[in-house]
């Protein structure tokens, strides 16, 4: 059927679905480039403050002694509802009292040492769990990102059934597009495996709390605590009434003692300083991916039980994985570079992908520079735009504002770009601008 279209409004349409594609390729791309730098989420909370007391060990009563200080701190607010405390781990051996207005590091003594200071980090982590979009909003669409990388996946082995024959076939300096195609194609057979594995944990963590608000409105009268019970354990029942702090270095001994296979990692406790005042530990098991086990205490640190993380129901052993199976905490340092080399591999799938396509329409005589230098800003503009925000958290401090930084950076460079005649080159300008900036980071950073 022909709608008789004029051929002006046929172009622009083509153009609106062009850079319609562009976007999503581009919420991907920032999502898999902030993944593969988040994979050193630790290591990037030691150099934003390579001051604070670190340890391998804490003992029990210095932890008891922190938390007493820090909830007394705040007596005259009004009372925190969860505290937890960051124990000493390989990663990250330093230990952190944090309540819902304040997080502070302790030395091995419990003594309050100074303010958490770890603002980029934080930054870093909700770009890519939201893209700093706050609510189910930025979950749900980084988790459908998460599908999209799955179909994907799966669609391109489907469109290219000799990719397994040609794994190691690379015309590497060919000019004809084939050359970037077999970039694209060997990479995504060489990153097969780990690009679903993060892409469906991705879906799983980011379509998680979609999922478990429909169950909590279908099952749990709207509560969303009820609807996650099952899987990650229940919250006791508030009980306001003041009561003594609960023995926090009784239930660490009674961890030495009683699970000495374990090395606790996290201290939970919920409604401190009252009668309904719960203790947990969460602790890592041996040769287990699961992020950890919660081991319930009561208020005298006796032991109740454990949530079953780690050897409970299979879907609770699968939730409780999924999220050190896509960001890589297990296994140290060498899963980390693993990780780092894989992501950016991935990265550079998807950004060959899209190049690819329009190579493919240029070819076809659908010449739309603007749109390929957009994409070039994409590309090497998350990247710059990154390395702003971290010369920000150097330069003005943990308080620079990373989120307007980032966004209004790549916005700049996007539009500039995508304004700029074809004749300049804004590929390479964005490459040394992108260069210069990493070059004066790596001093900083590993400077400390």
């Amino acid at each position: 059927m022909n709608l008789g279209l004029s051929k002006t409004l046929v172009q622009r349409g083509l153009s609106a679905h062009a850079a319609i594609g562009l976007l999503a390729s581009a919420l991907l791309y920032i999502v898999c480039l902030t993944g593969t730098v988040t994979v050193f989420y630790e290591e990037w909370q030691r150099a934003e403050q390579p001051d604070a007391p670190e340890m391998q060990r804490i003992a029990p009563d210095a932890v008891q002694r922190a938390v007493a200080s820090v909830l007394a701190s705040e007596k005259d607010r009004k009372a925190t509802e969860h505290l937890y405390v960051h124990l000493p781990t390989d990663a990250l051996p330093r230990t952190t009292v944090t309540t819902d207005r304040q997080a502070v590091h302790v030395d091995d003594h419990g003594r309050v040492v100074a303010k958490e200071l770890n603002g980029w980090s934080e930054f870093l982590l909700n770009l890519h769990y939201t893209l700093n979009i706050p609510g189910m909003v930025g979950l749900t669409i980084v988790g459908g990102l998460g599908v999209m990388t799955v179909a994907l996946s799966l669609t391109g082995l489907i469109a290219h059934p000799r990719i397994f024959r040609d794994a190691f076939r690379l015309r590497a300096r060919d000019r004809g597009g084939l050359g970037l195609a077999d970039w694209h194609n060997r990479l995504g057979v060489w990153t097969l495996p780990f690009a679903l594995a993060i892409a469906l944990t991705g879906a799983m963590i980011g379509l998680g709390s979609i999922n478990v608000y429909g169950l909590a409105q279908g099952f749990y009268k709207g509560d969303m605590e009820a609807a996650y019970a099952p899987i990650f354990g229940a919250e006791g029942k508030p009980n306001a009434k003041p009561a003594p702090l609960a023995d926090v270095a009784a239930a660490l001994q009674t961890m030495t003692a009683r699970f000495p296979e374990v090395r606790p990692i996290y201290v939970f406790m919920h409604e401190p300083g009252t009668a309904g005042q719960q203790l947990q530990v969460l602790a890592l098991p041996q040769r287990r991916l699961v992020y950890g086990e919660t081991y319930n205490f009561d208020q005298a640190g006796r032991f109740l039980a454990t949530v079953g993380l780690a050897d409970g129901a299979t879907g609770q052993q699968v939730a409780a994985s999924a999220y050190n199976l896509h960001f890589g905490n297990y296994g140290g340092l060498p899963v980390k570079i693993a990780y780092l080399l894989l992501g950016g591999a991935l990265c550079v799938v998807i950004a060959t992908g899209t190049s690819i396509w329009l190579g493919k329409r240029e070819r076809r005589g659908y010449r739309q520079p603007r749109l390929r230098n957009g994409w070039n800003a994409i590309v090497w503009g998350s990247g710059l735009a990154l390395a702003l925000t971290l010369l920000a958290r150097l330069w003005i401090g943990n308080a620079a504002p990373f989120k307007t930084i980032f966004w209004l950076s790549l916005a700049v460079l996007v539009v500039l770009s995508t304004a700029l005649p074809e004749r300049y080159r804004v590929r390479r300008a964005l490459q040394w601008s992108l260069g210069i900036c990493v070059a004066a980071l790596v001093p900083a950073v590993l400077g400390g």
